[in-house]
């Protein structure tokens, strides 16, 4: 599987708020996904059923959402995902790249330790008064245990 770069110039940014409204209860419009991509650094990887939106800028990266339709999840999915974005950020100039995750989001937060994401700080009440964890990993990303 592998993520293609979306091209926020010639593709809707309509179909990244689709995907969006699969995961989560207060989506984002194609506004405002059109709105982040006249930001300098921002770009998304895209697959059939997910996508990455992230920026980079000034040596670093943030990941700023992840989607993946509930029926695609568990299917390596978000980890290709979030690789073709680490990686690309990294070709852009990044050394770090940060992200947000919700303390009780168990899932994403193994997710990113498994990637090697370590816990940079707390922000309180960050999400609808959750709590988030801020991760940040060192790029590039640590190379998957091989099981062969």
């Amino acid at each position: 599987m592998n993520p293609r770069l979306f091209d926020h110039r010639t593709e809707d940014a309509a179909a990244l708020a689709a995907l969006h409204a699969t995961s989560f209860p207060d989506a984002w419009s194609a506004a405002s996904f059109r709105d982040l991509f006249a930001t300098p650094g921002v770009f998304a990887f895209l697959l059939p059923n997910g996508f990455i939106l992230a920026r980079a800028a000034g040596g670093e990266a943030e990941i700023l959402t992840l989607a993946v339709t509930p029926s695609a999840r568990r299917q390596g999915l978000a980890r290709a995902l979030v690789r073709a974005a680490a990686a690309h950020a990294e070709m852009l100039g990044a050394e770090t790249l940060f992200l947000e995750v919700a303390t009780h989001n168990g899932p994403a937060v193994g997710l990113y330790t498994g990637l090697g994401f370590a816990k940079a700080g707390t922000r309180k009440a960050y999400y609808a008064g959750q709590d988030a964890h801020v991760l940040k990993v060192i790029l590039p990303l640590p190379n998957p245990p091989d099981f062969a």
